[in-house]
């Protein structure tokens, strides 16, 4: 199995250090950054004549940067990678190069359901520094609504209806198997809005589905939790819907709500992403290298 000649990580891979030691011994050559780059020349820079390109979910690889960079073999994203229209690399003008892209699916979903029950439960029973209603309350009965039923969506679906929540969804796909296994209904977005007291968006980045429109039909005294990496809302909307009384809004990063909101006494947004726990991390360095590996032996 062929060694990469020069692997550039241009950003933190968010691995352990551990596993970027890995990831090292696939390569003669290797830098790794520390920091995020800025622009696309200085990535240009980073990446130079390296055969093999590393980097995270927050720089992005343009079209610029792969045609000033003939030298790329290879492209591994640490992270999440479902669909080219979603990825934080020109997946599509890399494939007319020759480059192979890859990224990793379903390593850190066990993180986001503990997630998502925990902070429901601290606002239902009034554990942290609010609650949702005059008295405390369980999980059971209350009507939550899942949009997005991919590997995230159905595991809080499966993890929601163990502990008697109410569950419906909306999905850009019909998952059949899923509604027979759990008795639960597909219904369109709007239904849902009007039906359910909880709203969950599990969502591709850069699929944004509510805006002011699907606020008003959501309504008041309810609560948004939003599980992808990026905002699933216009944020502007958000921010007015966050105004009427009793409605609250989670996300396990700052980013999934967006700067606009953030601070305000009914929206809790944590510093670090629910998938990216220590197993999460592992589960992803092995499926990371896994790829590199598979890539290597093939090519």
């Amino acid at each position: 199995m062929e060694k990469f000649k020069k692997m550039v990580a241009i950003e933190p891979t968010k691995l352990l250090p551990e596993w970027d030691e890995k990831l090292k011994d696939l390569a003669e050559e290797t830098f790794f950054y520390e920091d995020i780059p800025t622009d696309a020349a200085t990535i240009i820079d980073r990446i130079g004549d390296a055969d093999c390109v590393m980097l995270s979910f927050t720089s992005f690889i343009d079209k610029e940067v792969l045609d000033a960079c003939p030298n790329i073999r290879y492209i591994g994203i640490c992270a999440s990678l479902y669909a080219p229209e979603n990825a934080n690399v020109d997946i599509l003008h890399a494939e007319k190069k020759g480059i192979v892209v890859t990224g990793v699916r379903d390593y850190g979903d066990e993180g986001v359901k503990e997630y998502a029950i925990s902070e429901l439960v601290r606002l239902l029973q009034g554990r942290g520094p609010a609650m949702w209603k005059d008295e405390p309350m369980e999980l059971t009965d209350v009507k939550v609504g899942i949009v997005g039923m991919g590997t995230v969506g159905s595991l809080l679906a499966k993890t929601m209806k163990f502990f008697g929540m109410n569950v419906n969804y909306y999905s850009r796909t019909r998952k059949p198997e899923i509604e027979k296994e759990l008795n639960m209904t597909y219904l369109s977005l709007d239904e849902l809005l009007g039906k359910v007291d909880i709203l969950i968006t599990c969502l591709n980045k850069n699929v944004v589905l509510l805006d002011e429109v699907a606020f008003n039909q959501f309504g008041n005294g309810k609560i948004l939790m939003n599980v992808s990496i990026a905002p699933s809302h216009e944020v502007s909307a958000l921010r007015k819907w966050l105004d009427q009384s009793g409605n609250y809004a989670f996300s396990d990063t700052e980013a999934g709500l967006g700067e606009e909101v953030i601070g305000l006494p009914n929206v809790f947004a944590g510093k670090t992403n629910a998938g990216l726990t220590s197993m999460a991390k592992v589960r992803l360095a092995q499926k990371v290298i896994q790829n590199i590996e598979e890539f290597q032996k093939n090519n």
